[in-house]
């Protein structure tokens, strides 16, 4: 038996007839009869009676006829769940991310793809660059936001938003009467960076920041995470620097103050080779989005 077998024999068991099952699923009579024929030669069972108005089942077609309905039933779900990961309406997103959720452009992207599409199930993680490409080339992750100018060898790279750059100063600090500062007036400050992503990167664009103005920056790892790192400037352990996303968190005893020219811009990273259905409508989400912001793609 195969499946068009189950489908004729179904539709003659509720039709009564091989001439309406073969009407209804749009084939020949003769069809429906010669694969019912070729069933029941095979079972070594008759499934129904002949008779001048059409068939019925007998003792062993009503024995299979809900066994045949349940896996016909089994198959067009299986197939409506297949469509349907097929169009992108439903399935799973698997995002990292290098950026704060607190605010900004990927959160009203990931909120409003969350809306328009409720079934498709989207999973976040945090990472270094490195470790989200590699994910991607291994379709571990879909896609990524990464921040730089950088060319990833076998991925695609498009360009979304920037994010300005803020140092975070305790409240009391004597920068923080400025409205905007400047590398040359955190040239000698001490700052302290997390030990987790995206720390290290921070730790180096602050090495390659202060180095510029012929300095040698003092940085102190903390093991910690961001939450935490913000109430450790708050006491006066340190400043640390942060995209504009992040800053809508309020930690008391802090503030923000933008660094004068400092811009990130940020990219979505993902595998051209990556056939996700939810994969090609998120990026023509992010790229609408984008377009509404002005970025010239």
């Amino acid at each position: 038996m195969n499946f068009r077998h189950l489908r004729y024999f179904v539709a003659a068991s509720e039709h009564g007839s091989f001439r309406k099952a073969g009407a209804a699923l749009g084939v020949q009579e003769s069809t429906i009869s010669r694969r019912i024929r070729d069933m029941e030669d095979g079972l070594g069972s008759a499934l129904f009676h002949r008779h001048s108005g059409g068939v019925c089942l007998t003792v062993a077609g009503q024995r299979l006829l809900s066994k045949a309905q349940t896996v016909l039933r089994y198959i067009n779900e299986g197939a409506e769940i297949v469509d349907a990961v097929g169009r992108g309406a439903e399935g799973q997103l698997r995002v990292g991310i290098f950026s704060s959720l607190a605010s900004g452009f990927l959160q009203d992207l990931l909120r409003t793809f969350a809306a328009e599409h409720p079934s498709i199930h989207v999973e976040v993680a945090d990472g270094n660059p490195a470790e989200h490409v590699a994910a991607i080339r291994q379709f571990r992750l879909d896609i990524a936001f990464l921040t730089g100018t950088l060319e990833w060898p076998r991925c695609e790279t498009t360009y979304l938003w920037s994010e300005r750059v803020f140092v975070v100063l305790p409240e009391a600090h004597a920068l923080a009467v400025k409205e905007e500062v400047n590398w040359q007036d955190l040239a000698h400050e001490t700052f302290i960076v997390s030990d987790v992503p995206p720390g290290q990167e921070i730790h180096d664009y602050l090495v390659q920041r202060v180095a510029d103005l012929g300095h040698h920056p003092k940085i102190q790892a903390q093991f910690v995470g961001r939450d935490n790192l913000l109430t450790l400037v708050a006491i006066g352990s340190g400043l640390t620097v942060m995209s504009e996303a992040a800053t809508a968190a309020h930690v008391p005893g802090i503030c923000y103050r933008p660094i004068i020219g400092e811009v990130l811009p940020f990219n979505g990273v993902w595998s051209p080779e990556n056939d996700n259905p939810a994969l090609r409508r998120f990026v023509s989400m992010a790229k609408t989005m984008a377009r509404r912001q002005g970025v010239d793609l």
